[in-house]
Protein backbone atom coordinates (compact mmCIF):
# COMPACT_ATOMS: atom_id res chain seq x y z
CA UNK A 1 0.00 0.00 0.00
CA UNK A 2 1.22 3.50 -0.88
CA UNK A 3 1.09 6.22 1.77
CA UNK A 4 1.81 9.94 1.59
CA UNK A 5 1.21 13.15 3.55
CA UNK A 6 0.23 16.44 1.91
CA UNK A 7 0.56 19.76 3.68
CA UNK A 8 -1.12 22.93 2.56
CA UNK A 9 1.41 25.67 1.84
CA UNK A 10 0.67 29.37 2.24
CA UNK A 11 3.34 31.98 1.59
CA UNK A 12 2.14 33.92 4.66
CA UNK A 13 2.72 30.85 6.85
CA UNK A 14 5.92 29.42 5.39
CA UNK A 15 7.41 28.95 8.85
CA UNK A 16 4.29 27.17 10.12
CA UNK A 17 4.51 24.81 7.14
CA UNK A 18 8.19 24.08 7.84
CA UNK A 19 7.58 23.34 11.52
CA UNK A 20 4.58 21.13 10.74
CA UNK A 21 6.60 19.18 8.17
CA UNK A 22 9.51 18.82 10.60
CA UNK A 23 7.21 17.44 13.33
CA UNK A 24 5.78 14.85 10.92
CA UNK A 25 9.17 13.77 9.61
CA UNK A 26 10.70 13.60 13.08
CA UNK A 27 8.00 11.25 14.36
CA UNK A 28 7.15 9.33 11.20
CA UNK A 29 10.45 8.49 9.57
CA UNK A 30 10.25 7.87 5.84
CA UNK A 31 6.62 8.75 5.14
CA UNK A 32 6.83 11.24 2.24
CA UNK A 33 5.54 14.74 3.00
CA UNK A 34 4.62 16.91 0.01
CA UNK A 35 3.58 20.56 -0.19
CA UNK A 36 0.50 21.82 -1.99
CA UNK A 37 1.85 25.00 -3.55
CA UNK A 38 -0.72 27.05 -5.45
CA UNK A 39 1.77 28.38 -8.01
CA UNK A 40 2.97 24.87 -8.85
CA UNK A 41 -0.58 23.59 -9.24
CA UNK A 42 -1.45 26.46 -11.57
CA UNK A 43 1.67 25.87 -13.64
CA UNK A 44 0.74 22.19 -13.93
CA UNK A 45 -2.72 23.14 -15.22
CA UNK A 46 -4.48 21.58 -12.23
CA UNK A 47 -5.72 24.71 -10.51
CA UNK A 48 -7.61 27.11 -12.76
CA UNK A 49 -10.09 28.80 -10.44
CA UNK A 50 -10.22 32.58 -10.97
CA UNK A 51 -8.99 34.47 -7.93
CA UNK A 52 -8.40 38.11 -7.13
CA UNK A 53 -7.10 40.28 -4.31
CA UNK A 54 -9.59 42.34 -2.35
CA UNK A 55 -8.47 44.46 0.57
CA UNK A 56 -5.20 42.54 0.50
CA UNK A 57 -6.91 39.15 0.82
CA UNK A 58 -7.24 36.31 -1.68
CA UNK A 59 -10.78 36.04 -3.06
CA UNK A 60 -12.31 33.05 -4.86
CA UNK A 61 -14.51 34.35 -7.68
CA UNK A 62 -16.51 31.11 -8.07
CA UNK A 63 -17.44 30.87 -4.40
CA UNK A 64 -17.77 34.66 -4.17
CA UNK A 65 -15.96 34.42 -0.88
CA UNK A 66 -12.52 35.19 0.56
CA UNK A 67 -9.99 32.37 0.94
CA UNK A 68 -8.37 32.19 4.38
CA UNK A 69 -5.42 30.28 2.87
CA UNK A 70 -3.90 29.64 -0.55
CA UNK A 71 -4.78 25.94 -0.20
CA UNK A 72 -8.45 26.47 0.71
CA UNK A 73 -9.57 24.62 -2.43
CA UNK A 74 -6.42 22.93 -3.75
CA UNK A 75 -6.54 20.36 -0.91
CA UNK A 76 -9.19 18.49 -2.88
CA UNK A 77 -6.66 17.74 -5.62
CA UNK A 78 -4.90 15.21 -3.38
CA UNK A 79 -6.75 12.16 -4.82
CA UNK A 80 -5.60 13.29 -8.27
CA UNK A 81 -2.00 13.67 -7.13
CA UNK A 82 -1.56 10.66 -4.88
CA UNK A 83 -2.04 6.90 -4.90
CA UNK A 84 -3.24 4.55 -2.18
CA UNK A 85 -3.96 6.35 1.09
CA UNK A 86 -2.97 9.99 1.53
CA UNK A 87 -3.40 12.42 4.40
CA UNK A 88 -4.06 16.10 3.81
CA UNK A 89 -3.40 18.56 6.63
CA UNK A 90 -3.58 22.31 6.97
CA UNK A 91 -0.15 23.84 7.58
CA UNK A 92 -1.12 25.23 11.00
CA UNK A 93 -0.67 21.87 12.73
CA UNK A 94 1.82 20.15 15.00
CA UNK A 95 2.20 16.38 14.87
CA UNK A 96 2.58 14.68 18.25
CA UNK A 97 2.29 11.05 17.10
CA UNK A 98 3.60 8.81 14.35
CA UNK A 99 1.37 9.25 11.28
CA UNK A 100 1.66 5.49 10.75
CA UNK A 101 -0.88 5.19 13.58
CA UNK A 102 -3.30 7.27 11.52
CA UNK A 103 -2.79 5.16 8.40
CA UNK A 104 -3.47 2.10 10.57
CA UNK A 105 -7.05 3.37 10.97
CA UNK A 106 -7.62 3.40 7.19
CA UNK A 107 -10.70 1.42 6.18
CA UNK A 108 -11.11 0.63 2.48
CA UNK A 109 -14.90 0.95 2.60
CA UNK A 110 -14.57 4.72 3.06
CA UNK A 111 -13.59 7.30 0.44
CA UNK A 112 -12.52 9.84 3.08
CA UNK A 113 -12.00 9.64 6.83
CA UNK A 114 -11.91 12.66 9.12
CA UNK A 115 -12.75 13.96 12.58
CA UNK A 116 -16.43 14.88 12.37
CA UNK A 117 -16.34 18.12 14.31
CA UNK A 118 -19.37 20.09 15.38
CA UNK A 119 -17.44 23.34 15.02
CA UNK A 120 -19.55 26.50 15.03
CA UNK A 121 -17.18 29.40 15.70
CA UNK A 122 -18.40 32.88 16.54
CA UNK A 123 -18.33 35.49 13.81
CA UNK A 124 -15.20 37.62 13.74
CA UNK A 125 -11.62 37.27 12.57
CA UNK A 126 -8.86 34.70 12.97
CA UNK A 127 -5.18 34.27 12.17
CA UNK A 128 -3.86 37.49 10.60
CA UNK A 129 -7.21 39.22 10.18
CA UNK A 130 -8.94 36.61 8.01
CA UNK A 131 -12.72 36.43 8.27
CA UNK A 132 -14.05 33.60 10.42
CA UNK A 133 -16.73 31.82 8.41
CA UNK A 134 -19.29 29.10 9.10
CA UNK A 135 -20.18 26.35 6.66
CA UNK A 136 -21.52 22.81 6.71
CA UNK A 137 -19.02 20.33 8.22
CA UNK A 138 -16.66 23.09 9.30
CA UNK A 139 -13.09 21.82 9.80
CA UNK A 140 -13.83 18.27 8.63
CA UNK A 141 -11.59 18.98 5.63
CA UNK A 142 -8.66 20.40 7.61
CA UNK A 143 -7.28 16.89 8.23
CA UNK A 144 -8.48 14.28 5.71
CA UNK A 145 -7.43 10.68 5.21
CA UNK A 146 -8.12 10.07 1.51
CA UNK A 147 -8.64 6.64 -0.01
CA UNK A 148 -7.34 7.82 -3.39
CA UNK A 149 -8.32 4.59 -5.16
CA UNK A 150 -11.93 4.57 -3.93
CA UNK A 151 -14.33 4.65 -6.91
CA UNK A 152 -16.35 7.55 -5.49
CA UNK A 153 -13.29 9.79 -5.45
CA UNK A 154 -13.21 9.54 -9.24
CA UNK A 155 -16.10 12.02 -9.14
CA UNK A 156 -13.68 14.53 -7.63
CA UNK A 157 -12.32 15.52 -11.03
CA UNK A 158 -10.04 18.42 -11.83
CA UNK A 159 -12.97 20.03 -13.66
CA UNK A 160 -15.22 19.74 -10.59
CA UNK A 161 -12.57 21.16 -8.28
CA UNK A 162 -12.17 24.15 -10.57
CA UNK A 163 -15.86 24.94 -11.08
CA UNK A 164 -18.02 24.22 -8.01
CA UNK A 165 -18.32 26.52 -4.96
CA UNK A 166 -15.80 25.76 -2.25
CA UNK A 167 -18.54 25.15 0.32
CA UNK A 168 -19.70 22.12 -1.70
CA UNK A 169 -16.22 20.62 -1.60
CA UNK A 170 -15.73 21.28 2.11
CA UNK A 171 -19.10 19.62 2.74
CA UNK A 172 -17.97 16.47 0.83
CA UNK A 173 -20.91 16.83 -1.55
CA UNK A 174 -19.39 14.37 -4.04
CA UNK A 175 -19.79 11.57 -1.48
CA UNK A 176 -22.63 9.76 0.22
CA UNK A 177 -22.69 10.15 4.00
CA UNK A 178 -21.87 6.48 4.50
CA UNK A 179 -18.67 6.93 2.47
CA UNK A 180 -17.23 9.33 5.06
CA UNK A 181 -15.54 7.52 7.93
CA UNK A 182 -14.91 8.94 11.39
CA UNK A 183 -11.49 9.41 12.98
CA UNK A 184 -10.79 9.81 16.66
CA UNK A 185 -10.82 13.45 17.79
CA UNK A 186 -7.14 13.24 18.71
CA UNK A 187 -6.26 13.36 14.99
CA UNK A 188 -7.54 16.91 14.57
CA UNK A 189 -7.52 18.61 17.94
CA UNK A 190 -8.86 22.15 17.47
CA UNK A 191 -7.10 24.45 19.92
CA UNK A 192 -9.71 26.36 21.89
CA UNK A 193 -12.56 24.12 20.71
CA UNK A 194 -11.80 20.42 21.22
CA UNK A 195 -12.39 18.97 24.68
CA UNK A 196 -9.30 19.46 26.87
CA UNK A 197 -9.44 15.84 28.03
CA UNK A 198 -8.27 14.73 24.55
CA UNK A 199 -4.56 13.95 24.25
CA UNK A 200 -3.87 15.31 20.74
CA UNK A 201 -2.04 13.34 18.08
CA UNK A 202 -2.33 16.36 15.76
CA UNK A 203 -2.71 19.82 17.26
CA UNK A 204 -4.51 22.21 14.92
CA UNK A 205 -4.11 25.94 15.62
CA UNK A 206 -7.26 26.64 13.64
CA UNK A 207 -7.85 30.20 14.84
CA UNK A 208 -4.20 31.23 14.90
CA UNK A 209 -0.86 29.80 15.96
CA UNK A 210 2.07 31.25 17.89
CA UNK A 211 3.64 32.57 14.67
CA UNK A 212 0.85 35.20 14.54
CA UNK A 213 0.72 38.28 16.78
CA UNK A 214 -1.74 37.79 19.60
CA UNK A 215 -1.57 33.98 19.65
CA UNK A 216 1.68 33.45 21.52
CA UNK A 217 -0.01 31.99 24.60
CA UNK A 218 -2.50 29.56 23.06
CA UNK A 219 -2.46 25.94 24.20
CA UNK A 220 0.49 23.91 22.87
CA UNK A 221 2.33 27.08 21.82
CA UNK A 222 5.36 26.05 23.88
CA UNK A 223 5.48 22.67 22.12
CA UNK A 224 5.30 24.41 18.75
CA UNK A 225 8.18 26.73 19.69
CA UNK A 226 10.24 23.74 20.87
CA UNK A 227 9.62 22.04 17.51
CA UNK A 228 10.58 25.26 15.74
CA UNK A 229 13.88 25.31 17.62
CA UNK A 230 14.62 21.73 16.51
CA UNK A 231 13.78 22.64 12.92
CA UNK A 232 16.06 25.68 12.98
CA UNK A 233 18.94 23.55 14.25
CA UNK A 234 18.43 20.82 11.66
CA UNK A 235 17.05 22.48 8.53
CA UNK A 236 18.56 25.42 6.68
CA UNK A 237 15.37 26.11 4.68
CA UNK A 238 13.70 29.22 6.07
CA UNK A 239 12.38 31.34 3.22
CA UNK A 240 10.99 30.65 -0.21
CA UNK A 241 8.50 28.04 -1.28
CA UNK A 242 9.26 24.31 -0.93
CA UNK A 243 10.04 22.51 -4.18
CA UNK A 244 9.35 18.83 -3.42
CA UNK A 245 6.84 17.55 -5.98
CA UNK A 246 5.88 13.92 -6.55
CA UNK A 247 4.92 14.37 -10.19
CA UNK A 248 1.79 12.22 -10.40
CA UNK A 249 -1.67 13.04 -11.68
CA UNK A 250 -3.97 10.05 -12.05
CA UNK A 251 -0.89 7.85 -12.19
CA UNK A 252 0.68 9.85 -15.02
CA UNK A 253 3.86 11.81 -14.60
CA UNK A 254 3.43 15.55 -15.05
CA UNK A 255 5.78 18.48 -15.06
CA UNK A 256 6.10 20.31 -11.73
Amino acid sequence: MTYSVWLGYDSREAEAFAVARHSIRRLSGNVPVYPLVLEDLREAGLYKRPTSKRDGKLYDEISEHPMATEFAISRFLVPRLARGWAVFMDCDVLARADIAQLFAEADDKYAVMCVKHDHQPKDGVKMDGQAQTRYQRKNWSSVMLFNCDHPSNRKLTVDMINTVPGRDLHAFRWLKDEEIGALDGAWNFLVGHSHPSIDPSIVHFTEGGPWFDGYGDVAYADEWRAERSLWLMEDAWVKGRPTTWPGYVNGLEVAP
